[in-house]
């Protein structure tokens, strides 16, 4: 745990159920590298936490991957991915909508994208189109 920067459970007779929520996903993490493994899939790793526990969940994760460990993070935090990830796949009802690399698309081009895109365009131009209507 150390060797990922895991230093808050220090004491280990402490149960899991007595951590928090960001210190549960740490150590989930760590017992995995431990352990040996060569892929992390985290689905919404840091949905339920606060700023200060997802920081120290998405270090732990960058740490995971210097130690050459592959990572799949599912997540709706556009931020969060474009922190870890160097790949992208944006998925709409489970089809692939976008794959492009880091650097090739722009935050709010993948918020866009992630909330429907043309659709979202479409909505915005509604009310306009109602109002020259009337």
């Amino acid at each position: 745990m150390q060797s990922l920067g895991i230093t808050r459970v220090t004491d280990g007779a402490r149960l899991v159920g007595s951590l928090s929520g960001g210190e549960r996903q740490a150590l989930a993490i760590a017992r995995a590298v431990h352990f040996g493994a060569n892929v992390l899939i985290l689905d919404e790793p840091t949905a339920a936490l606060g700023v200060k526990e997802a920081a120290h969940v998405l270090r732990i994760i960058m740490q995971a991957r210097a130690k050459g460990v592959a990572v799949i993070l599912v997540t709706h935090n556009v931020r969060h991915a474009m922190m870890v990830g160097d790949h992208f796949a944006v998925l709409i009802r489970g089809q692939k909508a976008d794959d492009f690399r880091k650097g090739e698309r722009t935050r709010e081009e993948i918020t866009d994208l992630m909330a429907g895109g043309e659709a979202m365009a479409d909505l915005e131009a509604e009310p306009a189109l109602l109002q020259s209507e009337s």
